[in-house]
């Protein structure tokens, strides 16, 4: 069970994930921008920043997540994640509308992100000092 807010964690991370795939590819038909091209209207390019940069901090984000459950608290991961992924959410609409926008959910992703990583880090190395 302990384990379990983290996996739901996880899946809503990969959901929210699959809603920036599906929002480029509704950009593609509504800005007519064939694949494989990545510009060409403004709009669109931002739309694609999004799942790009969502996809960016995937593989320092998961790790983080899981591995700060495993050493410290997996409710607290879970809870840190989930503000990770509003963040994500508040970065997704304000960068979609624009550029200058996409700050304040950044900012929020990114410290969740830094609380991820070094509670992990403080996990790990209390282990190993622990044997």
């Amino acid at each position: 069970m302990s384990m379990s807010l983290p996996a739901l964690t996880t899946l809503v991370t990969l959901l929210l994930y699959f809603v920036t795939l599906m929002n480029v590819a509704r950009a593609r038909v509504k800005f007519k921008i064939a694949a494989p091209a990545v510009s060409g209207n403004p709009d669109f390019e931002r739309i694609f920043r999004v799942q790009m940069n969502t996809l960016e901090q995937l593989p320092m984000f998961l790790p983080a997540l899981w591995l700060f459950a495993f050493y410290v608290s997996a409710p607290w991961a879970s809870a840190i994640g989930a503000v990770w992924i509003v963040g994500r959410v508040f970065y997704a609409i304000g960068y979609t509308q624009s550029a200058a926008r996409r700050g304040p959910g950044g900012i929020v992703g990114f410290a969740a992100l830094g609380v991820l990583w070094i509670g992990a880090i403080v996990g790990v190395v209390a282990a190993l000092m622990r044997g």
